[in-house]
C-alpha cells in the first residue's frame, strides 16, 4: 500500500546490539514508500557500519555535528526541519538520559533537541538489558521524556544478547513499522472502545471433527488493526484462525458460536462500537460425541441432529446498551448471490444501523475484497481493494456515523 508514501523519516541509531534490527527496519520503511535519513551516534558505529545503512537507505549517513557536507554546517537544523518524524531505534538507556537532560554534545541528541516539537514528532524504541530497563532511574527518565513530548513505543520480552531473558528487547522491525504507520493515522476513534468478532466458528461433532466454514478472519483482523490505528481501544474475539494479533489489540480466542457469544456479552457492555465480522455457524450438532465417530461398515452415515446457534449480532443489537444508542452495531453478511437484497433484508432483520455485505466465495481466504454498505438511507459500494484499504475506509464510515462524545 506504500502507507508511508511522501513521509521523510530520520532514523536514529544509538549504541546497542539491537542496531542489527535497524537495518531491516530501514528496508521496511523504504518498502512502505518513506525516504529515510540515517543518523548514528559514535556508539552505534561499534555495532553497525554506516556503509550498511547508507546502502539500505540510499543516502549518506550522518554521525557528526561538524559534518561539512551541509553548506551552513548545521546538520542538526537541516535534518530535523526536513523530517516528518524522528524515530530512534534502538534507543539506549544512555540516550534516553541524554534526552531528559537536553544534552547537545553529539549530532543525534542535538538534532532531537533542535527539532520543532510542534510538527516533528519524536518516537523512541528502547533497547537494553532487563535490569537496566527495570531500574528506577530508567523508568524515571522514560516518564520524563514522555512528559516532554516523546512517544515511547515500549519494549518486547524474550531472550537478550547477554543471555538473560525479560523485558527490554527492542520491538521487532515489523512492529515498529506498524507503530509508525499507526502514528500518522487520524485518530477518528479516539476514546472509543471497539469490540470486533472475526473468523469462523467450529462446532464439534466429536473430538476431531466438526462443522466450520472458509472464513480466514483477514477482514476482521484488518478492521481491528485499522480501529486501533484510529485511536480506539480494541478487543478482538477470534474464532479458530492462524493470524498474528494486531499490535495493541486485546485478543480473546474462542471456538464455538456459544463461546463467541459469551465472550461478546462479557465485553459489549463497555464498548461503544460492535463490528460483527465473524462468519458464525448457523447450526451446531445437537450432541457432540466424546469419542471419534467411526464407520461401522454399513455404508450408512451417522444420523446427526442439529440445533440453531444463537444469533450474536441480533442479541447484542437488542441489548439495552445498544437500544439506548450507547453501542453502535455493524453487521456483516457473507452471501453467495443477490447481495443487495440479502444484505438489505438482514439489516432490517437484525435491527442494526449499518450492515456490510460481501460475496463469501470471492473473499474467503483472499487478501482483497469488495464491500457493500447498507443503511437506512440506501447502499454504497466500496470497490475491490486490499482488505487493509477497505478496513480503513470502513472505520472512517463508522466514525462518521457515531454521535459526538
Amino acid at each position: 500500500m506504500n502507507e508511508l508514501a511522501g513521509k521523510h523519516i530520520v532514523l536514529g541509531l544509538s549504541g546497542g546490539v539491537a542496531c542489527y534490527k535497524a537495518a531491516d527496519l530501514c528496508r521496511l520503511l523504504i518498502k512502505e514508500g518513506a525516504t529515510v535519513q540515517v543518523v548514528m551516534t559514535e556508539a552505534a558505529g561499534q555495532f553497525m557500519t554506516p556503509v550498511t545503512m547508507q546502502a539500505l537507505s540510499g543516502r549518506r549517513v550522518y554521525s557528526s555535528q561538524w559534518d561539512a557536507r551541509e553548506p551552513n554546517n548545521m546538520p542538526h537544523i537541516n535534518l530535523s526541519r526536513e523530517a516528518d518524524a524522528i524515530l530512534i531505534a534502538p534507543c539506549s538507556a544512555d540516550f534516553i538520559a541524554r534526552l531528559v537532560q537536553g544534552r547537545a554534545d553529539e549530532l543525534l541528541s542535538l538534532l532531537c533537541l533542535a527539532r520543532p516539537v510542534d510538527r516533528v514528532p519524536l518516537l523512541l524504541a528502547p533497547a537494553m538489558n532487563r535490569e537496566m530497563w527495570a531500574h528506577p532511574a530508567t523508568q524515571r527518565n522514560l516518564a520524563q521524556v514522555a512528559q516532554d513530548g516523546a512517544v515511547v513505543l515500549g519494549v518486547g520480552n524474550g531472550d537478550q544478547a547477554c543471555g538473560e531473558t525479560g523485558d527490554g528487547r527492542m520491538l521487532e522491525p515489523s512492529e515498529l513499522l506498524e507503530e509508525l504507520v499507526a502514528f500518522f493515522v487520524p485518530k477518528v476513534l479516539a476514546n472509543r472502545r471497539v469490540l470486533i468478532t472475526a473468523g469462523p466458528t467450529f462446532e464439534a461433532m466429536d473430538p476431531v471433527r466438526g462443522i466450520t466454514n472458509l472464513s480466514s478472519g483477514k477482514m476482521g483482523f484488518s478492521i481491528a488493526r485499522a480501529a486501533r490505528e484510529a485511536g480506539a481501544d480494541v478487543t478482538l474475539v477470534a474464532g479458530p484462525v492462524h493470524l498474528p494479533t494486531p499490535r495493541g489489540v486485546r485478543r480473546v480466542d474462542v471456538q464455538s458460536a456459544q463461546e463467541m457469544l459469551a465472550a461478546v456479552e462479557q465485553h459489549a457492555q463497555s464498548a461503544s462500537v460492535f463490528i460483527a465480522t465473524a462468519a458464525v455457524a448457523d447450526w451446531r450438532p445437537a450432541t457432540s460425541s466424546s469419542q471419534k465417530i467411526k464407520k461401522d461398515g454399513s455404508g450408512q452415515p451417522p444420523v446427526l441432529g442439529f440445533v440453531e446457534n444463537p444469533d450474536i449480532l441480533a442479541t447484542v443489537a437488542r441489548s439495552p446498551h445498544a437500544l439506548t444508542g450507547d453501542l453502535f452495531c455493524v453487521g456483516f453478511a457473507a452471501e453467495s448471490h443477490d447481495l443487495l437484497a440479502h444484505a438489505t433484508a438482514k439489516r432490517a432483520r437484525k435491527g442494526v444501523p449499518l450492515l456490510v455485505g460481501n460475496i463469501g466465495p470471492a473473499t474467503f481466504g483472499q487478501d482483497d475484497n469488495a464491500l457493500l454498505l447498507v443503511d437506512a438511507q440506501g447502499h454504497r459500494e466500496l470497490p475491490r481493494a486490499s482488505k487493509r484499504t477497505l478496513a480503513h475506509q470502513l472505520v472512517a464510515e463508522i466514525a462518521r456515523r457515531l454521535p459526538e462524545q
